[in-house]
Order: C-alpha cells, then structure tokens, then sequence
C-alpha cells in the first residue's frame, strides 16, 4: 500500500525524526524538514501552555519560505507528538491549537483513542501511532490510526522488548498501511535494513540529539557521542513505564544502574519527575542502542546528508536501484 501524499514523494531519504522530550524545539524541527525528513516535537515541549501557538507559527511560516525560495526541494511535512494518556491535562488545548494549523501528521503515544484519531482527519492530517507490541498495534487501527510506529527493542526512551524482525513481521501479517519502525537506526545501513524488515520508514531519535540544535544539555551531547549499546539501562523506574537510559546519566543522580527498584506503573509520569536529587529526562537522560554510531555533535542537515550517503551506498552495494 502506497504511503498517504503527505508522506508520498515528501522525503529526501525513508525517516521520520522522532519527538524528543525536552530536546525536540523548532529549530531542530526547521533544519529536518529543510533537509527532507519528517521532524517532530512533543507538544509538551513548547512551554508554557500558550507557546505551542507560537512555535507553530514559526515552524510552518519557515517552511513555507522556504518551499516559496525551493519549490524544486520542497520542505518534508512536520509533526506533532501528543501523549493521550490521562496524566496530559494539555491535551485538549494542544489538540485546539493543532486544529488552527491543520498540524498534518500527528504522533500518538501511550494510548490510542478514536476521538483524536477523528479529529485529526476532520482537519485533514493523519495519525501514526506508536506501538510496542503486536496488541497495541491492532487496537491502535481499530481506532482509527492511519499508521503505526513499531518501537522495537533498544529505541530510546519508553521502548518495548521484541525483536523489529519479530514485531514488523507480525503487524505485516495484517496490516499493509504506513509502518514505521524504531529501534536503534542511527545510520543509513539501518535504515535501508528497517525497509528490509517490511517497514515503509525508519524512525529516528537518538541520533538527533547530538546535534548543535536539539535543546539537550553539551553533556548529554556528549555522553550521546562517547556512549555505546552497552550503556543503555532499561528500567521503569522513572516514569512507570520501562525505557532506555543512558547509564552515566543514572550514576550522576546518585543511582545505581545495575540495582534499580521497580516503578508503580499506576503512577506513570511524563513531564520532568523529580526527586530531591535529580530531574527526570533534564538529568537522566533517555537513550537507545543504536547510539555506539554517533560520533561527533554535527547541524542535523549534516547528520541526514551523512545518513543520505550512507543509505545510498548500501543500496549500490546491494545492487539495488537508487
């Protein structure tokens, strides 16, 4: 099944960046799409409330300049990443201010719920909802989602434990729409291998973080660009729903990462959790496996061009058509 035209013939290469907590800001957003990619934020990152208004307007008033100088290399569309639990107070607000500007493409995450599905195609956008297991998968379509986001093991922040073999092989038995997968891709080989795994798009995160316009701390950045799969942790503990972190981010709250308690998931929190010590997600700091790729903190354009080079390269070398 063809992608939707918001997607179709839109990307310079298969990704869709994905929404970091706190990181994702309109400046990263700006340069993805310049550079052909879908960027995204988190809604909850514009702060205060109001903001959400304000960098709407910024991002799409940017990318309209730019298709208006660029028409021959129009901008990738943007994305908005909203978390329909019922700990979001904000979303009904956001969801108001993403109906203003016909937001067209929207992330769905922990949860899927008809009415927002509705909403969004009411205004013409589509919804990709992320999904850690095959389950949530089919409830998120009978929902009405238009697609779905595989977050397979080792994706950074709240990652689920199957094999991306497993999980798109199992969603593919019954689905043929938009399927995104997410998992420790961090270079262009990755990539193409998601493709080969019988997903339409890769989803990328943690490569994006070490970038000069994600809104992460230089130590973050930094801890991005030296780490390696085997300093990822994967616990509940922070947020009540199990995730990637990064182990030296642990250790600097005062934790130990090799004896972490378990979290009640019936108190699972998605702003800045904190403790008398340290700030959930601004001090310990989520990552996924794929991070042993990243080395240096480059402008995102320069990591999608090096993600470009490296995917074509793997095709020629498969002898597959560019």
């Amino acid at each position: 099944m063809p992608l939707p035209p918001v997607l179709a013939n839109r990307l310079s290469i298969p990704v869709v960046a994905s929404p970091l907590f706190i990181i994702s800001n309109p400046d990263l957003v700006i340069a993805q799409c310049k550079a052909g990619v879908v960027g995204s934020f988190p809604a909850l990152n514009a702060r205060p409330e109001g903001a959400l208004d304000e960098w709407l307007d910024r991002i799409t008033t940017a990318l309209a300049e730019h298709d208006a100088e660029h028409p021959e290399h129009p901008c990738a569309p943007y994305a908005v990443n909203q978390i329909v639990h019922k700990s979001n107070d904000r979303l009904e607000t956001d969801m108001a201010v993403c109906e203003k500007y016909k937001v067209p493409v929207v992330i769905t995450s922990l949860g899927a719920r008809q009415e927002i599905n509705d909403a969004v195609h009411r205004w013409g956008g589509i919804v990709l909802h992320d999904v850690i297991n095959d389950t949530f998968a089919r409830k998120a379509i009978e929902k009405g989602a238009d697609g779905l986001i595989a977050v397979a093991a080792g994706a950074g922040g709240h990652a689920g434990v199957t094999s991306p073999f497993a999980l798109v092989q199992e969603i593919r038995e019954w689905f043929d729409g938009p399927l995104l997968l997410s998992g420790a891709i961090a270079g262009g080989n990755a990539i193409l291998a998601a493709q080969a795994t019988g997903a339409d798009l890769a989803y990328v995160g943690s490569a994006f973080i070490a970038t000069e316009e994600a809104n992460a701390a230089e130590g973050y950045k930094r801890a991005i660009v030296e780490g390696a799969a085997s300093d990822i942790v994967y616990t509940n503990l922070f947020s009540g729903v199990h995730g990637n972190y990064l182990r030296k981010s642990i250790v600097a709250a005062g934790l130990d990462p090799d004896d972490l308690p378990e979290s009640d998931a019936s108190k699972m929190s998605f702003g800045s959790g904190s403790s008398a010590r340290y700030k959930v997600w601004r001090d310990v700091w989520g990552a996924g496996q794929g991070i042993g790729a990243i080395k240096e903190i480059v402008p995102a354009a320069d990591l999608i061009d090096r993600f470009k080079a490296e995917y074509d390269h793997a095709r020629r070398r498969l002898s597959l058509p560019t």
